[in-house]
């Protein structure tokens, strides 16, 4: 039986949780950092790295094109919990080569910019779904910015990219109302541009602004002059001067994202979780995460640990605009499933063009369970209902699979399709999970 056909029985809480949970490093820093330090003018160091599906992919995929990323497991940081780290060593960018990108939105979109500076033709290729998924942006982009890139037509993957060893660069205008990673994909390259880049924003509003200021501030660490609309400059414009960029140790922040189903947990047995290294500022989405569960019935604190998080023995419903925050719906969707009241989740079409159409997956899947869960035009009307256990498919991604362990906690019999799928973000999820209830993985 095979990986995708097995079930996993989610463990069902007899007790408020109370632990203390270690999450993996971010994937969207983790990535970042990896690009930048492969376009850098000296050796750089990326410590506490998320090692997962995503992030093995973007190292492989710059390994291809000639970029030395190697092992450092006992390298030394003075951050808790360090001693992992990625040393990479800038090379000249070179072809022929190819780049599996499986289904991992950073790996398909970050790379092309970087292969159009590579000296020779790069193949990027993937999962299935990986085809389906949103590319037109990057690839138009990259041909007005003077790239010679062959998809057939498709505006999607499979494509190759023709290297020529630089690119020119300049002014560009992208619809990036589908992804925030069309902009964050030209930003992350344009120092390397000759003329730098100008990127311009048209269409309707572009969803996770915060992984674009990620990608600003991540930008502007490693040495490089930008400007946002965020910063006083001309709104959906953003600029970068052509530059060196430094070598740097990087080291990651937790996952926040990847903490919602674990705080989602406290929230729903009335229990306490404590995540540590937590920080005071960042600009990743996840950090909304204390909002929301706040809203929904739970309350927290930053301690010198981390973040506490205790649930207070009711879950409410919720009326919020994820747009900026689209990936904490899977388990916001659970959570909203095991309230007191109906909740209301919007701005979050986009979700349509993720792993998988997540809007409707999450409706089929909670629905399959006793739920009440409707598509609405651009998110989801949920209405508690009680619920029973069954088989809650996944569609091989990884935040349903996370949700589904949520429900599982206080609904017996839930059996989650695929759980490995996890192994996306959150490496070991299943040992992570169990330790949560005090068992064994």
């Amino acid at each position: 039986m095979t990986a995708a056909e097995q079930h996993w029985p989610a463990p069902t809480a007899t007790d408020p949780v109370d632990a203390v949970v270690t999450v993996p490093g971010s994937k969207s820093a983790t990535n970042r950092a990896l690009v930048l330090a492969a376009l850098a003018s000296q050796p750089g160091y990326v410590r506490r790295p998320l090692r997962s599906r995503d992030s093995l992919l973007m190292a492989d995929g710059l390994r291809a094109l000639g970029i030395g990323v190697e092992d450092e497991l006992n390298s030394s940081t003075g951050v808790s919990g360090g001693g992992d780290a990625w040393r990479v060593l800038p090379a000249p960018l070179g072809g022929p080569a190819r780049v599996d990108v499986g289904n991992a939105g950073t790996v398909m979109r970050f790379l092309p910019p970087v292969a159009a500076l590579a000296d020779g033709d790069v193949h990027f290729d993937g999962d299935p779904r990986s085809h389906e998924r949103p590319l037109g942006g990057v690839i138009d982009a990259l041909r007005v910015l003077g790239a010679r890139v062959e998809d057939g037509g498709r505006g999607a993957l499979p494509m190759t990219v023709h290297g020529t060893g630089a690119l020119v660069g300049g002014t560009v205008t992208v619809d990036a109302s589908s992804s925030s990673q069309f902009v964050s994909a030209l930003l992350l390259s344009g120092p390397r541009f000759q003329n730098g880049v100008e990127v311009r924003h048209v269409g309707a509003p572009v969803p996770s602004m915060p992984h674009i200021r990620m990608t600003v501030e991540m930008l502007r660490a490693a040495g490089a002059q930008v400007d946002a609309p965020e910063d006083g400059g001309v709104p959906d414009v953003w600029r970068v001067t052509p530059g060196a960029l430094l070598g740097r140790d990087v080291v990651v922040e937790p996952d926040l994202s990847n903490a919602a189903p674990f705080l989602a947990a406290a929230l729903v047995t009335a229990g306490t979780v404590l995540i540590p290294d937590w920080p005071e500022r960042t600009s990743q989405p996840g950090d909304q995460l204390r909002d929301l569960f706040t809203r929904m019935g739970g309350s927290c604190e930053l301690v010198e640990e981390g973040l506490r998080f205790s649930g207070t023995g009711r879950v409410h419903g919720i009326d919020a605009d994820l747009h900026a925050v689209g990936e904490l719906t899977p388990v916001v969707a659970a959570v909203a499933a095991l309230a007191d009241s109906p909740s209301t989740l919007r701005g979050i079409a986009h979700l349509r063009l993720h792993e998988t159409d997540r809007l409707a997956a999450l409706a089929r899947e909670l629905n399959a369970l006793g739920g009440e869960v409707s598509e609405t035009e651009d998110g989801l009307r949920i209405v508690p209902r009680p619920l029973h256990g069954g088989v809650f498919h996944t569609y091989e991604d990884h935040r349903l699979a996370t949700a589904a362990a949520v429900i599982g906690l206080v609904v017996p019999g839930v059996e989650v399709e695929n759980v490995a799928t996890t192994a996306k973000t959150l490496p070991d999820f299943p040992d992570l999970w169990s330790g949560l209830l005090g068992a064994k993985g």
